[in-house]
């Protein structure tokens, strides 16, 4: 706790520390606003809802895919400081698109022709923003850190950004929309301000020229990231990690409306406990291995979020039915004799995630050369991306042809435990590079 209080009121670490709560911050409000609204006033069907929430998780996740090589030969090649100020002032233009859109569908104008493509255009936007602001935000921290820091700054990035997201997840889900356009673009604006205070961070070796060639790229960058085995078992663990969350994050609005009969703010709620549970584990997991990077405890972790899954699933499927059409509102959600073991599922799954991934993003920058960090963070962007929109598609697909909601979520908790397979595989892998 010490060394997590040091590093928050160090220059070092503040800067860059808010600069990424605001990004996550603003990609959370600005999407849920739009997927809330979308599902909650434009379509009227699980199916239809269920299949605008895969496509949006798609299209924010594409640009991981397609441009994460070439963002993280930048950040190893060029200030990332400087690239940091450059997204930024990026993400001002695209929240001034996204707020257009958020505001024609606040006056009911042109939303299904213009808006909603508008709102799906910055999305787009805010993922090529993240693809290239993504790598530096951990690879920066070998760099500015000490190396008894890195696994508790780590953890501070990773539990700030759950809570951004539960911020910005509470914002979407409770206020109008009209508010949220003005406040997607105001957060732009501060977190420019806050990125200009980022400490230089040169590149640690020689500048290399740049392949545009993004799939020859891509394929050159995962290999050579994939010669150290721990990199490689954390880099597949944390992939299905993330395919499990953008399953369920894909589920929960439609699953809320659709099954639990719930109102958007309720929706919102389940996301705003999953981020809280998801913060909590991260900071629990760096006290259990007091600043030691381990995976030790990541296999047991997911196979208790299986379990947590399979709990949701059970509750969700006994969920008493409602006529059709019947939104709780929070009140009247919490009266139902469920809801708390459901929110409590919910806080398990996300406590036993958090301390699940956290060691395995301290292994990406820890067992490579500080010349490397950015290109290895990059790799596991393009791996994590390329599974989180084969997830996306499989739920869409699911979705498509009349598979319920409830019971694409037993499809989370096997995924959850082939990650338990990669993290045992991870946690030998670990204990045979100590005995040499």
């Amino acid at each position: 706790m010490t060394t997590q209080t040091h590093l928050i009121r160090s220059r070092r670490f503040l800067p860059l520390f808010v600069t990424q709560l605001l990004n996550a911050f603003n990609d959370n409000l600005f999407k849920n606003a739009m997927v809330l609204f979308v599902v909650y006033s434009v379509y009227q069907s699980e199916q239809d809802g269920a299949a605008f929430s895969a496509i949006a998780s798609a299209i924010f996740i594409l640009p991981f895919f397609v441009l994460s090589a070439l963002s993280g030969q930048l950040a190893d090649m060029r200030d990332k400081a400087r690239i940091i100020r450059t997204v930024k002032a990026a993400e001002i233009g695209i929240m001034l698109v996204g707020g257009a859109g958020l505001a024609m569908a606040w006056q009911d104008f042109m939303v299904t022709t213009v808006a909603i493509p508008l709102m799906l255009v910055a999305l787009l936007g805010m993922g090529i923003h993240s693809t290239f602001f993504g790598p530096i935000k951990y690879s920066i921290l070998p760099q500015h850190l000490h190396p008894n820091e890195v696994l508790a700054g780590t953890g501070l990035v990773e539990a700030g950004t759950y809570i951004a997201i539960l911020a910005g997840t509470i914002v979407a889900g409770w206020i109008p929309v009209e508010w949220a356009a003005v406040a997607v673009f105001v957060t732009a604006l501060v977190g420019y301000a806050t990125s200009r205070q980022v400490p230089p961070a040169p590149p640690m070796g020689e500048v290399e020229p740049l392949d545009f060639h993004f799939v020859r790229a891509s394929i050159d960058l995962v290999r050579r990231t994939a010669h150290d085995k721990r990199v490689f078992l954390a880099t597949m663990a944390i992939s299905f990690f993330w395919t499990v969350g953008t399953v369920l994050f894909i589920q929960f609005p439609p699953l809320a409306k659709h099954v639990l009969y719930a109102s958007k703010e309720v929706a919102s709620l389940f996301l705003v406990i999953f981020s809280i549970g998801v913060a909590i584990g991260s900071m629990s997991v760096n006290a259990l291995l007091k600043g030691t990077v381990s995976a030790r405890y990541s296999p047991v972790s997911v196979i208790v979020m299986a379990l947590f899954v399979v709990g949701f699933y059970w509750i969700c499927h006994e969920w008493p039915q409602k006529p059709e059409g019947t939104l709780l509102n929070t009140a009247q959600f919490l009266a139902e004799p469920l809801a708390l073991l459901l929110m409590l599922n919910l806080l398990g799954i996300a406590v036993s995630g958090g301390m699940f991934v956290v060691p395995l993003y301290a292994f990406l920058t820890t067992f490579v050369d500080k010349t490397q960090t950015s290109r290895t963070i990059a790799a596991n962007n393009i791996v994590n991306s390329g599974a989180m929109v084969a997830g996306s598609l499989v739920a869409g697909g699911l979705s498509a042809v009349g598979v319920p909601i409830v019971e694409q979520v037993l499809l989370s908790a096997a995924m959850c435990l082939y990650s338990a397979h990669l993290g045992r595989k991870l946690v030998q892998a670990e204990r045979a590079a100590q005995a040499i």
